[in-house]
């Protein structure tokens, strides 16, 4: 018996690095497992920014051979594009209804966008969050998991709820926070997220080679200038990412550090050797599927019939809800 069903979504950015697997791509897969989940590329969210639209559908193959290759199932999960379900742009439309715009200009991530995005500041980017809460609504979703400071979001949407279910009656599903503990996964300059857009990044597809050209550019402790220097493993970007792809060995390097036993260098080269053999069934099984992309848009195209089965029926209600025919 699955505990409920989960939604969650993410825009089409191309190729998926080790910030995206170690904050949200793992813990997809392990929620398959307990609910019913619902995963989508938001494409028409990305169309906010109206940079590079041309690379929206390449950018949808590529993020979605890396959640396959990393174990999303199909057979478990409805995994699908936002754009192929139209329902969502209705409820979209009808939800915006009954949000007041004080709402959205309150927002944070609304003036933040408006902050990035000066010359561009249109309807969508303002009406975003009602286009995401209609994407969780649409589907029946009882559960979002986000990090804590995604939380706001989510409320946000749990409001917009209320609201219509209060005009309208009882319709839509509130959906609850799952809190999942998101690490902030530092880029290779130690300083700031890791980000494709600041080049800080690994691809989790990456080739051996590139991986480790990659990892020995990363920032180590800045005190450390010689090879006999102590280190400080606790201020060390290096060692954070041990934690997660060297788990056997994390003691040891960390008291070798210490000890100056090991220099900065060898630590990054076993962290290469760690991270290329954790990745490589990855690697093997989306070679797989990248030489058939058909296979993979025929997974989206099923996941969008399923979860068109389900708009319909959300839809359906809602019309007859606010009266329409």
């Amino acid at each position: 018996m699955k505990k409920g069903r989960v939604f969650s979504g993410a825009r089409p950015t191309g190729r998926q690095h080790i910030g995206n697997y170690l904050g949200a791509i793992q813990n997809y897969v392990a929620l398959q497992d307990d609910y019913e989940c619902v995963y989508c590329v938001v494409d028409l969210h990305a169309l906010t920014t109206l940079t590079h639209t041309e690379e929206l559908k390449s950018n949808t193959l590529e993020m979605v051979l890396d959640w396959l290759a990393a174990g999303m199932d199909p057979e478990k999960s409805i995994i699908f594009v936002q754009s192929q379900v139209p329902q969502v742009t209705e409820l979209h439309t009808i939800l915006s209804m009954v949000t007041p715009m004080g709402w959205l200009t309150r927002l944070p991530t609304f003036k933040e966008r408006v902050r990035m995005q000066p010359d561009n500041v249109n309807y969508g980017l303002l009406g975003y969050p009602v286009l995401m809460a209609a994407d969780i609504t649409l589907y029946k979703a009882d559960t979002v998991p986000v990090g804590e400071d995604q939380a706001p979001h989510l409320e946000f949407t749990r409001e917009i709820v209320r609201r219509f279910n209060h005009h309208f009656g009882p319709t839509l599903v509130e959906p609850r926070i799952k809190l999942t503990a998101f690490p902030r996964v530092m880029g290779l300059d130690g300083v700031n997220k890791m980000s494709k857009s600041l080049g800080n990044h690994i691809e989790l597809a990456s080739p051996p080679e590139e991986m480790e050209q990659r990892v020995m550019t990363m920032v180590t402790d800045p005190q450390r200038r010689y090879r006999s220097d102590p280190g400080r493993p606790e201020v060390c970007n290096v060692f954070t990412f041990h934690g997660f792809f060297s788990p056997e060995q994390v003691q040891e390097i960390e008291r070798d550090c210490r000890k100056a036993e090991i220099g900065c260098v060898d630590c990054k080269r076993t962290l290469a050797r760690n991270l290329s053999a954790r990745l490589a069934p990855f690697r093997e099984r989306r070679a797989e599927l990248g030489s058939d992309p058909k296979l993979v848009w025929d997974i989206l195209a099923d996941g969008a019939s399923r979860a068109t089965a389900i708009a319909e029926g959300t839809m359906a209600e809602v019309k007859a809800r606010v009266g329409l025919p």
